[in-house]
């Protein structure tokens, strides 16, 4: 039986990528985003997915994408926004762009990029062949707690997670739509060890969620008859640690 494929944003690499990985692994069929050619992307290409280079900054792009996959498939059994981009405010020596720049950047790849591809590619959602076709935004933690040093990212995290309420509403009884709000899933390489440690006791479980933890958490949205247009938390018991 043909099943209608997942699209996942932002497949290059960590969450992303497991996701991929995973899904083609069950034989579902995978669409991807990607903005950087990586050698991951061989193999996801060798296993059969589809992969689009889109730069989410730009709008034309992001039609150009949409067009694209209406065009080649009927229906879509999932799309996973997992595309993004994180940076500190201005005067932090990580960029020299000015605030306003880093506001709309952080708005453009979490709000509008979503925003246009669910307006978009809702057709084949209600389309699917599946009972129901799910959206699945890939939050943060910060969206309900705000950041000193990411004020923009974490506004831009919970307008998304405000994008759930809403296309929850508008796209029910066919398509389900949560968020997923993530704290400590996977360190980077680059993390120092007094970076870890301290990273590690800001929650109750004192660990990385793990990958798989992950895959969990979106399976179980996959899964889900009666859940939409909630924003579950997977921080390890972030939010008691005082």
């Amino acid at each position: 039986m043909n099943q209608d494929p997942i699209l996942i944003t932002g497949i290059g690499k960590r969450i992303g990528l497991h996701l991929a990985r995973t899904f083609l692994g069950r034989g579902i069929p995978v669409i991807g985003t990607f903005l950087t050619e990586r050698e991951s992307l061989t193999d996801l290409r060798a296993q059969g997915a589809d992969l689009h280079c889109c730069d989410f900054l730009d709008d034309p792009q992001i039609g150009l994408l949409i067009r694209t996959i209406s065009a080649s498939y009927p229906g879509l059994r999932a799309v996973i926004h997992n595309a993004s981009d994180w940076l500190p405010d201005s005067g932090d020596a990580q960029t020299d762009l000015e605030p306003g720049d880093i506001m709309r950047r952080m708005m453009q790849v979490h709000v509008t990029a979503p925003y246009l591809i669910n307006l978009g590619l809702a057709p084949l959602l209600t389309s699917s062949s599946a009972t129901h076709a799910d959206i699945i935004h890939v939050g943060d933690y910060v969206s309900g707690r705000g950041s000193t040093k990411h004020i923009a990212y974490a506004a831009s995290k919970a307008a998304q997670d405000n994008l759930t309420l809403s296309f929850a509403a508008r796209l029910a009884p066919k398509v389900k739509v949560n968020s997923l709000a993530p704290s400590l899933i996977l360190f980077n390489e680059t993390d120092d060890a007094a970076y870890r440690e301290s990273a590690l006791q800001k929650s109750l479980l004192q660990r990385e969620g793990g990958l798989d933890e992950f895959q969990r958490a979106v399976d179980y949205l996959l899964d889900s008859q009666y859940l939409t247009g909630r924003v579950q938390h997977l921080d390890g018991g972030r939010h008691l640690k005082y």
